[in-house]
């Protein structure tokens, strides 16, 4: 987990750093161990008074697809910046006409250990064709729990937030130099 100082620090980085015309705005940023997830709005496309939502949705998709393939050198150069200087992989995404896109993204796998209850949890989702798999079923559990849960976890991560400053301070504190943190200074890792 990154600190809010941290986190400012990498959408600042991003903001200046990705071309000025990519996007209208940087909509979203957001960053754990493996991944820094990019997401920019763009411009809806122009349609006439009273286009269906038939039209509007196949419009706002084709200027999805338009937009990934004009800017790709533009991202992956971007991308292979920041992934050398912050040692994370970099995912892109759009906001479009209230649509949300991601053209790539990690999916990072996580080992557990389950009891029998736990398991048949899992299994009962399978059976009930929520889920292909165990491995669908766990992800599908924390999506859940990620969505009635917000407030408590946005919580849980200040107060975690909190622990590392109070770490920080410490009298045996290191240089955060480790590949888990965010480079303090934007040039830290240039060459």
């Amino acid at each position: 987990m990154i600190t809010t100082e941290q986190q400012e620090k990498l959408r600042g980085w991003f903001a200046g750093r990705v071309p000025e015309d990519l996007f209208e705005e940087l909509a979203e940023l957001t960053v754990d161990r493996e991944e820094i997830t990019v997401i920019g709005r763009i411009p809806e496309p122009r349609l006439t008074e009273g286009a269906s939502d038939a039209e509007r949705e196949a419009a706002v998709q084709g200027r999805i697809q338009e937009f990934r393939e004009r800017t790709r050198d533009a991202r992956i150069e971007v991308a292979r910046e920041a992934e050398h200087q912050f040692r994370r992989k970099v995912s892109w995404g759009v906001e479009c006409g209230g649509e949300r896109a991601l053209f790539t993204h990690v999916a990072a796998p996580v080992m557990t250990r389950l009891r029998q209850p736990e398991r048949q949890v899992l299994d009962t989702l399978i059976a009930g064709g929520v889920a292909r798999s165990r491995s669908d079923a766990l992800a599908w559990c924390v999506r859940l729990v990620q969505r009635h849960t917000d407030d408590w976890l946005t919580e849980l991560r200040d107060s975690l937030e909190h622990v590392q400053r109070v770490r920080a301070q410490g009298p045996d504190t290191e240089p955060e130099d480790a590949p888990t943190d965010i480079p303090t200074d934007a040039s830290a890792d240039e060459e």
